[in-house]
């Protein structure tokens, strides 16, 4: 399976299992800053449903700013019903869209630690194959990718996942499941409490 039909069924899985959500899970807040639930899913669908001129249009009103731009354009999605950004996700689940300048992992992450957001504060579970959370965390962590890792966050620590054969960096570990690992490396501080290692503190200090 290669990583486009990888993030296809990333995709699938979550639209699936939030089929079923209450309003007030749909509501709940997500662990993406001020996002809920609904929020988030409106994320997901921006990529799948905006296209280049719009988001340039989005980019000019936010004055130059990406992430204004891409807040901006996932409020405006969640306008939608919670159902129908979720037969989005299904039914485009197919798209091969990147960033431009960057592969298929970027768009996997997205799906990975943004379906996380929703699933830990909501206590739902998801089994993702190891491979792709290797794949993400090599990216990430490699990287320390400008937007998505907090900038300075990761450096001088060895990341080590105890859950799976992988580890990045040198210096104090922080070690804990791949999945807290993702959270956590991308700035969710709700998961640091899931983590280990003399390079916790550390971490959690640059995180504020």
């Amino acid at each position: 399976m290669d990583t486009f039909a990888e993030i296809a069924d990333e995709r699938r899985a979550l639209a699936a299992q939030l089929s079923g959500l209450t309003p007030e899970q749909q509501a709940a807040q997500s662990l993406c800053g001020e996002w809920s639930v609904h929020e988030v899913v409106g994320h997901l669908v921006v990529p799948l449903e905006v296209g280049v001129p719009r988001f340039l249009r989005a980019m000019i009103a936010a004055r130059g700013n990406f992430d204004r731009a891409n807040v901006r354009l996932a409020r405006e999605q969640a306008r939608r019903p919670f159902d129908e950004l979720l037969g989005v996700l299904r039914d485009k689940a197919e798209s091969r869209f990147t960033p431009p300048g960057s592969g298929p992992e970027a768009p996997l992450t997205d799906v990975l630690v943004h379906g996380l957001d929703i699933r830990w504060p909501l206590g739902l579970a998801r089994e993702i194959p190891p491979h792709r959370l290797r794949t993400s965390l090599t990216w990430l962590v490699a990287g320390a990718v400008d937007g998505l890792v907090p900038k300075g966050a990761l450096a001088g620590l060895r990341v080590e996942a105890d859950d799976l054969d992988w580890a990045l960096g040198e210096g104090p570990v922080v070690r804990g499941p791949a999945d807290a690992l993702l959270l956590g490396v991308t700035g969710r501080t709700a998961a640091l409490g899931s983590l280990s290692g003399d390079g916790v503190p550390a971490l959690r200090s640059r995180l504020g």
